[in-house]
C-alpha cells in the first residue's frame, strides 16, 4: 500500500509523548509503506518548552519534514481564502491541510481537533482523531 499519514500538532506532540494509540497507528502505518509526514511549521506549533528537548527530536527524526515552500504557502492561502478563513489561528492548520493535498493518496491527518481541518482538508483527506 502507498499513501501518506500527515500529523498535525496533537499527532506529534502524542508521539512526543509516545501515547500508545498513535504509536500504534505509526507503527502500522510504516508496516503498510505509507509515509509519515509532517509540515515543517507543526515542527514550530508543537514545540512545548515542557517537553524533553531529546524525546521532541527523537520522535521527529522518525518523520518526514515537509518544507513549507512557495507552491505550498500559497495553496494553503488559496485554501483559507476558499474556506472565509484568514489569521494565525488559521495559518498552521492550512498548511497542514496543503501539506496533505501535496501528498500521495490515499491522504490521512492525524489530528486531535478536526474543526477547521475538515473544511481545509475536503473529500480528499481523511481525517482520524490522535
Amino acid at each position: 500500500m502507498t499513501g501518506t499519514l500527515v500529523l498535525d500538532r496533537e499527532g506529534l506532540s502524542k508521539t512526543v509523548l509516545r501515547d500508545r494509540s498513535v504509536m500504534a497507528r505509526l507503527a502500522q502505518a510504516r508496516i503498510d509503506g505509507i509515509r509519515v509526514v509532517i509540515s515543517a511549521a507543526t515542527l514550530v506549533e508543537a514545540r512545548d518548552p515542557k517537553l524533553d528537548q531529546a524525546r521532541f527530536d527523537w520522535a521527529v527524526s522518525r518523520l518526514v519534514i515537509e518544507p513549507v515552500t512557495d507552491d505550498l504557502a500559497r495553496a494553503a492561502s488559496r485554501l483559507l481564502s476558499l474556506h472565509g478563513l484568514h489569521g494565525h489561528q488559521h495559518a498552521i492548520d492550512a498548511m497542514v491541510a496543503a501539506t496533505a493535498h501535496a501528498a500521495d493518496a490515499p491522504r490521512i491527518v492525524l489530528t486531535a481537533d478536526p474543526g477547521d481541518l475538515t473544511k481545509l482538508c475536503g473529500a480528499g483527506v481523511r481525517l482520524v482523531r490522535a
